[in-house]
Formats: structure tokens, C-alpha cells, sequence
């Protein structure tokens, strides 16, 4: 891992507030790609969602000490999230500095991350039975590479999604080889949708991914925030049609 600061949406590591008891924080880049000499910066995001006393952490980020005196601020970290085999990297910093907080894997985490992450945890792997069903939907979206879990919290009507969509944004990228393979690869801003790498490996499952498409366009979001780039801020729904149209034409 590594950083890189042009792809990133300063300031980093800090809450930023996008709707009552909803934060977003935004950390460093990674190098992620499957070209050797031409990795792709991928800007991370976190999602913070607190449900009474209690805090959902979605994906987590890095947990630096002004980070963490401001998450205690605002709640109790109950429930730390990778929602797919990708998004685990800083699990155990969060479960160090919260040791009472319950650790919820999306399937194939574990075998991704080859002992980095302790075995007591919790499988995300079915749509209810989790302690938060009432306030948010959990929606697990299964691919033959991975299985992401979507979430849905109901009073802000946010969408919370990791790599279903990503959309970066070409003017932040450091070459115009960058901009050309994020163009080629389906998510460059303003028209990001599912990278096709991710897309082929739903191949045998596009019935069940659209059908778990349409259910999150049923819940009509207000926004959809992504791990990845640019997150969309309005119109959720309508931004859910245009970047899922591969799947829904």
C-alpha cells in the first residue's frame, strides 16, 4: 500500500458529516491494478453510520489518533464491516483500538487475506438476523470472484456500496495512460459504473445481480457513496440506472 496524493479528497482522516448520524471519511490511495508498472491509485472512503450510542464502520480506513479521539466522540464503535474479500486491509487496526467491537466479513475475506485478519469474527452472508436489520438492509450480492455486500440505512436513504460502481475522476489521475485505462475499463467520471473486469465474473449470476439491482433502485436512494472516487450525492436512483445500464438494458 501505498500513497498517492492527486486521487485523494482532502482533508483526509476526519469525519466529514453527509447527513444526520452519517459521516464519510476519506483516506489515503492504494496502488491497485493487475498491470504490471501501471497500477490504477484508488482513493479510499469510509462509511460511518451511527444507530443510537452505537457506530457501523464500513470499510475502514486508517485509524490515525485525531481519527480515532473523533470516532470516540461520536459513538461507540460496535460493528466493524468489510463488506468484500478487497476492503479488509485496516480491520485489525480498528479491532485493536476497539476490542469490544464485533468484527462482520463479507465472504472469502478470510481466504484473502492469508492470516491478517484474526478468525472471531462474523459472516456477512445472508440478507437478515444482523443487529442493525431495522435501521439498515443488508443486501449480499454474490459474483463467482466475490460476494459484495450492500447496505441501505433507511432514514437518510443512503446507499453505502464498495466496488459495485467506482467512478474516478480523470483530471486526478497522473497520466494519460491512467485516464485511458479507466476509460477503457468502465469508470471514469462522470460515467463510472461496474469496472468490466468485476462485471465478468457476475456472468453466471446476472439474474441474481439484477434482481439485487432493481432492489436497490426500489429503495430509492437519496445518494450512493462508493469506496472509490466521486460519490454521488443526488439523484441516487437515477445514478443507479445510468451505471448499472449494462445489467438493466
Amino acid at each position: 500500500m501505498c500513497g498517492h496524493g492527486d486521487a485523494t479528497y482532502p482533508p483526509l482522516n476526519t469525519l466529514k458529516a453527509v447527513a444526520p448520524d452519517l459521516w464519510i471519511v476519506d483516506g489515503p490511495t492504494i496502488r491497485f491494478g493487475a498491470l504490471p508498472g501501471l497500477k490504477v491509485p484508488f482513493p479510499t472512503r469510509m462509511t460511518v453510520i451511527r444507530l443510537g450510542d452505537d457506530l457501523f464502520i464500513h470499510s475502514p480506513t486508517p485509524l490515525p489518533p485525531s481519527l480515532r479521539t473523533e470516532v470516540v466522540a461520536a459513538g461507540n464503535v460496535r460493528w466493524i464491516v468489510g463488506p468484500n474479500r478487497i476492503h479488509y486491509w485496516w480491520i485489525p487496526e480498528w479491532k485493536a483500538a476497539f476490542p469490544r467491537a464485533d468484527v462482520w466479513l463479507a465472504p472469502r475475506i478470510e481466504e484473502q487475506a492469508k492470516g491478517r485478519i484474526a478468525p472471531r469474527f462474523r459472516p456477512l452472508d445472508r440478507e437478515t438476523g444482523y443487529p442493525w436489520d431495522k435501521a439498515i438492509a443488508t443486501l449480499p450480492v454474490a459474483g463467482s470472484y466475490m460476494t459484495e455486500v450492500v447496505f441501505f440505512h433507511h432514514a437518510s436513504r443512503t446507499l453505502v456500496l464498495a466496488d459495485l460502481i467506482e467512478n474516478f475522476e480523470p483530471h486526478k489521475l497522473g497520466s494519460f495512460a491512467l485516464r485511458w485505462l479507466v476509460k477503457l475499463g468502465g469508470v471514469a467520471a462522470p460515467d463510472g459504473q461496474t469496472p468490466r473486469d468485476l462485471r465478468a465474473t457476475f456472468a453466471r449470476q446476472r439474474p441474481a445481480m439484477k434482481a439485487a439491482v432493481e432492489r436497490m433502485i426500489a429503495w430509492n436512494p437519496e445518494r450512493v457513496i462508493i469506496a472509490h472516487g466521486r460519490w454521488f450525492e443526488t439523484d441516487g436512483a437515477a445514478e443507479l440506472r445510468r451505471s448499472f445500464r449494462w445489467l438493466l438494458d
